[in-house]
């Protein structure tokens, strides 16, 4: 089936919704997600969405407190733009019925996380990307120029290499056309072309073997990207959130809000002895990098598996009124957190790095916008500061619909578009080949490429996956397409993208940390 539209958005978390919605009235959308509607990274959001609202903060102090945390590698100009443009964004997501808690003086109900100087983050309860994602949507069914098809999962993005012209990463003017999707209910691929295309897919968590991302999080947006030959950058930077709750049986890793330490919470050894204090001044709220490390060198230091997390100081009011969905989920694993500590570990969060764009959302393809996880804007430099990134999509979504308005009325997308060829292919013959090799990456990559990384453990992890990528393309060329088969495809190739440029890299910076590094370099 072919379907023509003026704007395309793969992806529905706050990034494609929200752009969706402000490209609307200016033609017709069609957003497709690979799982249910709401079904995003942006689901999973805890601790909220940080920005100023009033004294004592002030917007130098959030730029400052980006920029620290970004360990010299933030563009500034960027972070000044998002940090300006931060209240703006917020009326707007207001305005769309989310809901953000309030103290009882009636003003926002602001929490503090590690990094900030200031408590600026707006949240609903401890489900805040919940809240946002259902205002989001409720706005998306009561559009009439918004169509969005679940379980629709876009396979490669649609360039002149379709039409039989040589592309390659020197090539100047690689334009997108749209995608091709494979629909999961029918086992049929779709030709969706656009005029303009907005690459919204999150990140890349499931390239290890814990993380806190959705099992969606396969990197599908990056990996199609740089096979049209478009430009990533900053994969190194990996954010290993320091508290996931302990229960290896949980798939994904349940997160431990960064909230929960900025109401009082304090990390702990199994021998109940605080250790933050010996890392950083900031203590158990320092940024996530530092943290993360602290925690995995007490864990091997120690010969533990976890660390603690103590909340029996924080309020019990407080704690079952602002954390109700974590203190019920530590129940149900037979922890009272009011009265018992947390077992916590590291688990991989954040791709920091992603699709190269400008401040409008930019990609270096033609007619192609990114937005949100899955790019590159330069805000988190080295290391993303805590309850940035839904602000970074929010920012990022309205100036990228401002320049995608205009673009549209300049283009015309090719008459003769080729369907998707499968012929000659045949069906996998034995899944076991999919779900082993993808183990296999998980394995690679949480063993040599993790918090803490070395040159012969980033040597070592290259090696292994060529031959994985080797394998898979065999597979790939031959076998009828699967979502299964592709997303290991994107893992290979995120995680490629991740070593390459760990290795580029010599010198320990914010969440690239190299035992053998020489100095640190900002």
């Amino acid at each position: 089936m072919q379907k023509k539209v003026d704007f395309l958005v793969i992806g529905s978390g706050i990034a494609g919704l929200s752009y969706a919605l402000k490209v609307a009235p200016h033609g017709k959308v069609y957003i497709i997600t690979k799982a249910d509607e709401d079904e995003s990274n942006t689901k999973y959001a805890q601790g909220g969405i940080a920005a100023v609202m009033h004294d004592p903060d002030t917007f130098e102090k959030h730029i400052q407190d980006t920029l620290i945390c970004g360990d010299g590698l933030c563009d500034e100009k960027v972070v000044r733009m998002v940090v300006y443009e931060s209240q703006e964004r917020i009326k707007e997501l207001i305005e769309w019925g989310a809901n953000f808690d309030k103290s009882s003086s009636g003003e926002y109900d602001l929490g503090r996380e590690g990094g900030h100087s200031e408590n600026r983050i707006l949240h609903h309860k401890d489900v805040t990307g919940r809240e946002i994602e259902r205002a989001l949507l409720n706005q998306i069914h009561n559009h009439p120029n918004i169509e969005i098809a679940t379980h629709h999962f876009a396979i490669d993005i649609i360039t002149q290499h379709h039409l039989g012209k040589p592309v390659t990463h020197e090539t100047k003017d690689i334009s997108c056309y749209g995608v091709y999707a494979l629909n999961t209910k029918t086992g049929k691929i779709d030709t969706i072309i656009a005029k303009s295309t907005l690459m919204a897919t999150g990140g890349a968590g499931n390239v290890y073997s814990a993380t806190t991302n959705p099992v969606i999080a396969t990197g599908d947006g990056i990996a199609m990207v740089y096979r049209a030959k478009g430009a990533i950058t900053n994969m190194e930077f990996i954010q290993f959130h320091p508290t996931a709750l302990y229960a290896p049986h949980l798939k994904p890793a349940f997160l431990i809000s960064e909230a929960v330490r900025g109401a009082g919470a304090v990390l702990k050894t199994m021998d109940g002895k605080e250790f933050m204090q010996k890392y950083d001044e900031r203590g158990s709220l320092a940024p996530r990098d530092i943290t993360a490390r602290a925690v995995d060198n007490e864990m091997k230091a120690r010969g533990d598996e976890y660390v603690y997390l103590d909340c029996i100081k924080i309020d019990r009011y407080r704690l079952l009124e602002h954390f109700p969905n974590i203190y019920s989920k530590c129940l149900s694993e037979g922890i009272d957190c009011l009265k018992e500590p947390i077992p916590v570990v590291p688990a991989a969060h954040y791709t920091c790095g992603g699709i190269k764009v400008d401040m409008n959302g930019r990609s270096t393809l033609l007619n192609l916008y990114a937005v949100g996880e899955c790019s590159y804007t330069g805000l988190h430099g080295a290391n993303r500061l805590a309850s940035n990134s839904l602000l970074e999509a929010s920012v990022y979504a309205h100036r990228a619909a401002i320049d995608a308005i205009e673009l549209v009325k300049k283009i015309n997308s090719p008459s003769s578009i080729p369907d998707w060829n499968e012929e000659g292919l045949e069906y996998a013959e034995e899944m076991v080949l999919i779900t082993q090799s993808l183990k296999e990456v998980q394995g690679i990559m949480s063993s040599y490429v993790g918090i803490v990384r070395s040159e012969l453990r980033l040597k070592r992890a290259k090696d292994r996956l060529d031959i994985l990528y080797e394998e898979t393309k065999e597979l790939y060329d031959k076998t009828i397409i699967s979502v299964k088969l592709c997303e290991l495809r994107n893992l290979i190739t995120v995680a490629y993208l991740i070593i390459k440029m760990a290795m580029a890299r010599k010198q320990s910076v914010g969440l690239h940390y190299m035992v053998d590094g020489k100095g640190k370099k900002k």
